[in-house]
């Protein structure tokens, strides 16, 4: 059974940095694209972040140059890094695994939430 468990957020200052981790059991998670998304109040989630098995990274562009995104394959985790952080990245995050054609192939768990006073 795939469990993946988010943690990290918090209630932070415009500007601030947050860490957030996932850790992923139940799967091969040093084979698996992770993702991380999030869903703020009244929108849907969206894909902030990627990493593919090879270490390459992708970002959606409302995040890029403030968000990193790493993994360890021996802890079974990942990891988002998120500095300079804005109002607008107030939302709860989750992580998940992608499939082939980039789409999650779990179901959620229960996220960790991140907001951003101005």
């Amino acid at each position: 059974q795939v469990q993946l468990v988010e943690s990290g957020g918090g209630l932070v200052q415009a500007g601030g940095s947050l860490r957030l981790s996932c850790v992923a059991s139940g799967i091969i998670f040093s084979v698996n694209t992770m993702d991380w998304y999030r869903q703020a109040p009244g929108n849907q989630r969206e894909l902030v972040a990627r990493i593919l098995t090879t270490g390459r990274t992708t970002y959606a562009d409302s995040v890029k140059g403030r968000f990193t995104i790493s993994r360890d394959n021996v802890k079974n985790t990942v990891y988002l890094q998120m500095n300079s952080l804005k109002p607008e990245d107030t939302a709860v995050y989750y992580c998940n695994a992608a499939s082939i054609i980039g789409t999650p192939v779990n179901g959620w768990g229960q996220g960790t939430q991140v907001t951003v006073s101005s």
